[in-house]
């Protein structure tokens, strides 16, 4: 005789699922502050200046793409009918934020080495 799967009570994937958009909505304000001082950050020359501005405003772009999609994956996990749906969505999200942070990680590299580069010319 087999158990049925536990399934997470609609309440509670409800509940779940609104605090979920309440921090999101809490981010969302915190991210257009930080945006807003990534534009703003100023350095002792241009070249400087518009390469750590650069830098400011992809690492605030990384920071949020990775920050919404676990927003993301947190609504699909409040949506789950059972432990084995979890599961396959935790391990679906798992590989694509390894994908996602070694793409962030190659494209940040290159600025860096970018900014190393034509700082080292002056």
């Amino acid at each position: 005789m087999t158990n049925p799967p536990y399934e997470i009570p609609a309440e509670m994937r409800d509940f779940a699922e609104r605090s979920v958009e309440q921090a999101r909505k809490a981010f969302e304000g915190f991210m257009g502050a930080a945006q807003k001082a990534a534009r703003t950050v100023d350095t002792t020359t241009q070249a400087v200046q518009a390469q750590a501005k650069d830098m400011g405003v992809k690492a605030v772009s990384y920071a949020e793409q990775n920050v919404n999609a676990a927003f993301e994956h947190a609504q699909k996990l409040t949506r789950a009918k059972d432990i084995q749906e979890v599961l396959a969505l935790q391990a679906e999200f798992v590989k694509e934020q390894m994908a996602n942070i070694q793409a962030q990680a190659k494209e940040f590299g290159t600025l860096m080495q970018n900014a190393a580069n034509s700082s080292g010319k002056k």
